[in-house]
């Protein structure tokens, strides 16, 4: 398996590929921005694991992971974001998101599970491993989910979540679905923005959601939901493949 490692600190990036070279049998290539790591792309016929910083001024783990994915089909990828594994709220068993410090257990695990999933496997993650992620990171903007026929998207404004829809339901009911698919494909757009329905802390909205049962109602929002506007009342497309461009109805 070809594994590349994107990450503008130099430091951290040698000790990562020392780690992988070391202690996996995958051959491994490092780039120290999104620039170089196209550059990279372009002159190589596979890559099967993408290991990204999520935001640096030189790189943009979102967009970068999208541009490969469409050169190196079945690409796998794992997340380095910029904040400390301390400020995480919500417990997600089998991760793909590695705060710092890097648990290098973890790490080495999760690319024994990228390797045994196979060259066509779709690059699965919890929802809630997305939604954290976007929201320590101050995101703004959508990201759409699928699992299988069904989608829905989550509104993201500040690094808050401000409303999600899904086909039949929109708020915090819509968020409680998505939230139970388990695992999902998933990409996102910065530019597009949605109403604000949900204004609690992102954690306690997360937590909520995954504690709640789909057939129970969760808490009533504290801003009345609106209603969706005409091109949300068809559920968005299946989007191709993972970080694929972003579509809505």
């Amino acid at each position: 398996m070809q594994l590349l490692i994107v990450h503008d600190d130099a430091e951290i990036g040698e000790q990562l590929m020392n780690m992988l070279q070391d202690y996996t049998p995958h051959a491994c290539a490092l780039a120290r921005s999104e620039a170089a790591a196209l550059q990279w792309a372009n002159k190589h016929a596979h890559c099967e694991l993408l290991l990204v910083q999520l935001q640096a001024p030189a790189v943009d783990g979102l967009a970068l992971g999208g541009a490969l994915s469409e050169i190196f089909p079945g690409l796998q990828i794992l997340f380095f974001p910029p904040y400390s594994s301390t400020e995480q709220r919500v417990a997600v068993s089998k991760s793909k998101v590695f705060p710092e410090p890097i648990d290098g257990e973890r790490l080495l695990a999760a690319v024994e599970t990228a390797s045994a999933a196979g060259p066509d496997a779709r690059d699965l993650f919890q929802p809630l491993d997305v939604l954290q992620m976007c929201c320590l990171s101050g995101r703004n903007g959508a990201i759409q989910m699928v699992r299988g026929t069904d989608s829905g998207i989550v509104y993201l404004r500040d690094g808050k979540v401000g409303d999600a829809e899904t086909a039949n339901e929109r708020g915090m009911k819509a968020l409680v679905e998505i939230v139970s698919w388990d695992l999902v494909e998933f990409a996102y757009d910065a530019t597009v923005r949605g109403p604000e329905t949900i204004s609690r802390p992102w954690a306690e909205v997360l937590l909520e959601a995954a504690s709640c049962p789909k057939e129970t109602p969760p808490r009533p929002d504290t801003i009345p939901a609106s209603k969706p506007p005409a091109a949300a009342d068809a559920p968005p497309p299946k989007k191709r493949g993972f970080f694929s461009a972003f579509r809505r109805g």
